[in-house]
């Protein structure tokens, strides 16, 4: 199997890293400083997991120096990155490979899917507390590496899909093929999304979220939300799905915050449409109040968009 990941930061990245060590053929797209550092030193990682150490041997390159044709492609970008990867994928893939994105954003692969008709993609999410710490170098912070990604349509199974699932096993990955990756994908989200929101409201990292409080009570209740919203979605969590992401979000260290808090704190683009934005229009969508969601967008667009 020949992998393409195109990103490298703190998802892709750890990806790269755990596959090539396990002997997968992997190439990393990357740029600017990060694809410089790496190219010249290897990728350094440092971890809670596996301690520190570099692996030397990685493959990273920019887009336009690509020339291979691989059997399985992770998207690991930004959502507002996600309409350049179109293109690149187009003019790197085989009639027969797969696609797999594990973006922090509910409905990616349909979307793709779209926009790539000639080929299968997946949906996927992915769990891992990972980001890049300067570049060449990527902080893995928790024990917890976990890609969960699977077709939309049951006739759309490939064989494959279980050779990707190996690999990912075999590097150390909790490789996931779901059967229900609506559902899946979404419960990954009912985490991500409101600790993205209540995290950039009240400008807090996880420490002040694990309070008993205000701040906690508003997360629980944004997770409230979205699993209202997933039940109008024909979509059942089979789970308290507020005390699973309570107990998550308590197994993080203090200062553990989202990529998009951290994304906005730089003055960077970031997910904040997708993330938060997206929920308020799939609860219009869908004939869903979500009065805290909707509070809290109301809010950030005065500062943020």
């Amino acid at each position: 199997m020949k992998y393409l990941i195109i990103g490298a930061g703190g998802t892709g990245g750890c990806l790269g890293a755990y596959m090539t060590e396990a002997g997968k053929d992997v190439t990393m797209i990357a740029r600017g400083a990060h694809l410089k550092a790496i190219q010249e030193n290897g990728l350094r990682m440092e971890t809670t997991r596996k301690g520190n150490y570099t692996v030397p041997y990685v493959k990273p390159m920019k887009m336009e120096d690509y020339q291979e044709h691989p059997d399985a492609i992770f998207v690991c970008v930004k959502g507002y990155s996600l309409e350049d990867t179109i293109p690149f994928i187009k003019d790197t893939a085989k009639k027969d490979t797969v696609v797999i994105p594990v973006l922090n954003i509910y409905g990616t692969g349909g979307r793709m899917q779209e926009k790539l008709p000639d080929l299968l993609v997946t949906d996927g999410c992915i769990y891992i507390a990972g980001e890049i710490k300067e570049p060449g170098c990527l902080w893995q912070n928790g024990d917890i590496f976990r890609v969960v990604f699977g077709v939309r349509n049951p006739a759309e199974y490939r064989p494959v899909l279980k050779e990707i699932q190996k690999d990912l096993l075999d590097s150390g990955i909790d490789g996931i093929l779901s059967e229900n990756i609506r559902r899946d994908a979404l419960k990954k989200f009912a985490y991500v999304s409101p600790a993205a929101a209540c995290g950039q409201y009240y400008d807090v990292s996880a420490g002040e979220m694990q309070k008993p409080g205000e701040i906690r009570e508003t997360f629980a209740a944004l997770i409230g939300e979205i699993d209202k919203l997933a039940r109008a979605m024909d979509i059942d969590f089979e789970e308290d799905i507020v005390k699973t992401n309570l107990d998550i979000l308590d197994a993080l260290t203090p200062e553990a915050s989202t990529s998009m808090q951290r994304d906005i704190r730089q003055g960077k683009n970031s997910e904040i449409d997708g993330l938060i934005y997206e929920v308020v229009r799939l609860g219009e969508k869908h004939g869903v109040e979500l009065p805290v969601y909707r509070k809290i967008a109301e809010k950030l667009k005065e500062n943020y968009y």
